[in-house]
């Protein structure tokens, strides 16, 4: 993994639900393999507007207990999986929301996919949607088979600006799990012109495959120049980036993807693709941010 600017710390957030649990897990095994240092985060609440007619000291009394005993099972969670890390605990009171996305200097802030506040239909929790749609930080969500040590690293590389840092960016993770690294290109079909008096779309099939083929192989080339010990597979796909990337999801370990593409809006804080595969896919997800 990049380190930026001489960062060296990972940040979990916590809230004592057993996705948050998860988060802890895979921070601390992303610290022991960078040789971070890892920082535990809670944000808790009590009641403000009551504290206006007395009784401070003892609304926040418990609130502080609560957060004391949740960061101390992470801690011990983090412990377990990779003894010996340098870990923090920090207890902040307010906005969750508010307090990861202060962390501008992390390596990376780590989130379960579900809150304790979370209904079970939910997908990705609000905080952790919050964190990946506005962070300038990379951003991991953590979901599905998390605690998976086999499989590949896969990267969707779309060419653009971001595609092209995110497999920086997985070629860092895969060299550090010692593990084989994925790279896909899911590219449309053009869509023809509309309209009587326009003139059909043609277009060889074989020679878009071979130009899509081609710039996946030049964005890989600085990756395979740094880290010659990351076997690689080049993967070229004439469909939905988001649904092969899901797909694929399964037999991975993790998956790493800019936070737009070239199918982005200018003014769009987080690609589609990548927004879908945070509620969706079945293993961990990095949204690689330079």
């Amino acid at each position: 993994m990049t380190d930026i600017a001489g960062t060296t710390e990972i940040v979990a957030a916590v809230d004592g639900s057993g996705p948050g649990q998860a988060a802890v897990r895979w921070a601390a095994r992303a610290a022991h393999r960078s040789g971070s240092r890892l920082r535990i985060v809670h944000a808790y609440d009590w009641n403000w507007a009551a504290a206006r007619f007395g009784g401070a000291v003892q609304l926040r009394a418990p609130a502080v207990a609560e957060a004391e005993r949740i960061l101390g099972a992470a801690r011990q969670a983090a412990n377990e999986v990779a003894p010996g890390i340098p870990v923090s605990l920090d207890a902040v009171a307010g906005s969750a929301v508010a307090a990861l996305l202060g962390e501008e200097s992390a390596l990376r802030i780590v989130v379960g996919h579900r809150g304790s506040g979370g209904f079970d239909r939910l997908v990705l929790g609000s905080v952790g949607r919050q964190v990946v749609m506005h962070s300038h930080r990379p951003v991991v969500v953590v979901r599905g088979h998390a605690e998976r040590a086999d499989g590949p690293v896969v990267v969707g590389a779309d060419g653009s600006p971001a595609g092209v840092h995110a497999v920086e960016e997985a070629f860092a993770e895969a060299a550090a799990r010692h593990t084989t690294l994925v790279a896909i290109r899911a590219y449309p079909v053009p869509v023809p012109p509309w309209g009587a008096d326009v003139s059909p779309l043609v277009y060889d099939p074989q020679r878009l495959e071979a130009a899509e083929r081609a710039a996946l192989h030049e964005d890989l080339a600085p990756g395979r120049d740094k880290y010659p010990q990351v076997a690689v597979e080049a993967l070229v796909v004439r469909d939905d980036a988001a649904a092969v990337l899901t797909g694929v999801s399964g037999a991975a370990q993790l998956l790493v993807v800019g936070h737009r593409g070239h199918g982005t809006l200018a003014g769009a804080l987080l690609g589609s693709v990548a927004l879908k595969l945070v509620h969706h896919a079945d293993c961990p997800v990095l949204i690689a941010r330079p």
